[in-house]
């Protein structure tokens, strides 16, 4: 039973890492709409593929070295940033493209870029290195969390009804599987929205190209503020 509460709770887990909105799931919307759901999912793999790099290096306890180093930490963030405007444009051109009615035989140029861009925008999004910084290793950790016995008033009486092992095989595993639940889930409801209407996909590739330039934006402000505090 406890098996199944933590593989439930690593599903849980993953599915709230990957739905809210950011760069990753701009990259996947924008790849879906304008080159279908296959090309959605192939982005989606990408990050997965980053999340499953940066687990093998918290296990061995690699990404810490970007924490004890602010100048690799704010090179880092600057050149997520560049990529990230970078992407921005990309997004934006599609969505002009996909307004012309010569566009069906583009997608094929760039069919297999969505994987490589989402695994490279990934590795250099300091959000992503955060949190196996810190969540992930804590996840990593031979442990058990008493869930319900955290709650007031009511948790003595709930003690020992969920209860979570972390450092498990079944968390880890759970945590990846709703990863990949929602890689497939996102760009199929996302194609499937789009062969509704002709004009969801160039709205979502204008979002996704607003949400990359936002997030490049910050990150370019985030890496000067870190460098010139360094200089300074």
């Amino acid at each position: 039973m406890n098996l199944l509460v933590t593989l439930g709770a690593g599903v849980v887990f993953g599915l709230a890492l990957a739905a809210p909105p950011g760069p990753m799931n701009a990259v996947i919307a924008g790849e879906s709409v304008l080159r279908g759901r296959f090309a959605g999912f192939r982005a989606g793999l990408g990050a997965a593929t980053a999340d499953a790099i940066f687990f093998v290096l918290a296990y061995l306890g690699v990404v810490a070295v970007v924490d004890s180093f602010p100048l690799l930490r704010g090179a880092m963030v600057a050149g997520g940033g560049v990529l990230m405007l970078y992407f921005a444009v990309g997004a934006a051109r599609g969505a002009r493209a996909s307004f012309r009615p010569t566009s069906g035989d583009e997608p094929s140029i760039e069919a297999g870029k969505g994987f490589r861009k989402a695994l490279v925008l990934a590795l250099t999004n300091p959000y992503q290195v955060l949190f196996w910084l810190t969540v992930g290793v804590g996840m990593l950790r031979p442990s058990e969390l008493d869930v319900l016995a955290r709650l007031p008033v009511v948790g003595a009486d709930l003690a020992g009804t969920l209860v979570v092992s972390t450092g498990s095989p079944a968390l880890i595993g759970g945590f990846f599987l709703g990863v990949l639940i929602w890689i497939v889930g996102f760009p199929v409801g996302l194609a499937a929205a789009e062969n509704r209407t002709e004009t969801f996909a160039p709205v979502v590739a204008v979002v996704s190209a607003v949400v990359l330039a936002g997030f490049g934006v910050f990150f370019l402000y985030d890496a000067a503020t870190t460098l010139s505090a360094l200089a300074g």
